[in-house]
């Protein structure tokens, strides 16, 4: 085949002109592999490939893309290793092989792991948040040079159980324990899903999630970054794959939404005059009064016990390599 690189560098020599930074997303994502070809292949036939995928890319945007997520959702969710293409093929160490390459092509890179729901430190997803700490501690131990991570952030504010979005303190906690690896942590992908919450808290509760977790997360000397997954409500990935909804800070008409005003507060935090942390509940997850963090709009639980936030045997997701739009019982 022909890599064609033509519509990305209309895009990245964009950003440059405009002295804009880009992130280079992802290298290696099993979901967006042409998996019916690599099953046909060798196990060393696929590991050339791969290798050599990573080294075409990074080689044609050296010196213009310096930070690069090399892997991207690795793990099931219950934390294991998802059994992926690549899995399946390499076994577990296809993970460290992917970031010896990227170093081996731009030595210089940042190099970064990304992955979904492992975003609070024993929050709604404990297990894979756990597991996304264990992947890393293992690279950082064995040597592997990964300079970091993202923690993805596609929250949605109606979600119970695996759904719910984590509180402050949660996530304060998860960057907390990356960053003493000595990795940064960034926010990767961040969107609010509202629609299934009534339309009166909606902008209510999109503005606190953006706001407080933001906030949270900038007390943490580790975390370095946010990337929104779009900026306008006429243009999400949501749509496509979930539902209609209005996840973004703007809206349809390109207006500022009051998601808007609470990140662009939370930034402000840091800034002189600002206070770190804005008051958000960072060493609990209720306030003076008794109210739990989001009380307005969290949808209360289930009462059969159905929303749950760890594994058991039955689940059948152990190694599961589905991305969370096929696996509608956890978004």
């Amino acid at each position: 085949g022909r890599y064609d690189f033509h519509h990305a560098d209309a895009v990245v020599d964009w950003a440059l002109k405009h002295k804009l930074k880009v992130k280079g997303h992802v290298l290696v994502w099993h979901v967006t592999s042409p998996t019916d070809i690599l099953e046909e292949m060798s196990p060393e036939q696929v590991r050339e490939q791969l290798r050599r995928h990573i080294f075409t890319t990074m080689g044609h945007f050296r010196g213009r893309i310096r930070v690069w997520d090399v892997v991207n959702e690795a793990l099931a969710p219950d934390g294991s290793l998802a059994q992926n293409i690549f899995y399946r093929k390499l076994g577990p160490e296809y993970i460290e092989d992917c970031f010896r390459w990227a170093h081996q092509a731009d030595p210089d890179a940042i190099l970064l792991y990304n992955d979904n729901k492992v975003e609070g430190m024993n929050g709604p997803n404990k297990d894979k948040a756990d597991g996304f700490y264990r992947l890393l501690a293992s690279l950082v131990q064995n040597g592997v040079p990964v300079h970091g991570c993202g923690i993805q952030a596609h929250f949605n504010a109606a979600g119970i159980g695996r759904s719910r979005p984590p509180t402050p303190r949660m996530v304060k906690n998860q960057i907390h324990r990356l960053g003493k690896l000595g990795l940064t942590v960034n926010i990767s992908e961040m969107d609010v899903r509202v629609s299934q919450l009534a339309p009166n808290l909606r902008q209510i509760a999109q503005r606190q999630i953006y706001h407080d977790i933001i906030a949270a997360a900038l007390t943490e000397p580790a975390f370095d970054g946010v990337w929104l997954w779009g900026f306008t409500d006429r243009h999400t990935w949501v749509t496509h794959f979930y539902y209609d909804d209005e996840p973004l800070i703007y809206d349809e008409d390109y207006g500022r939404k009051e998601a808007y005003y609470g990140l662009r507060d939370a930034l402000s935090s840091i800034t002189p005059g600002g206070t770190v942390g804005a008051r958000v509940l960072l060493d609990s997850d209720e306030d003076e009064n008794g109210n739990s963090w989001g009380s307005v709009w969290m949808q209360p639980e289930v009462e059969d016990g159905n929303a749950r936030t760890s594994f058991s045997e039955h689940d059948n997701l152990a190694g599961s390599d589905g991305p969370d739009w096929e696996l509608r019982e956890l978004t």
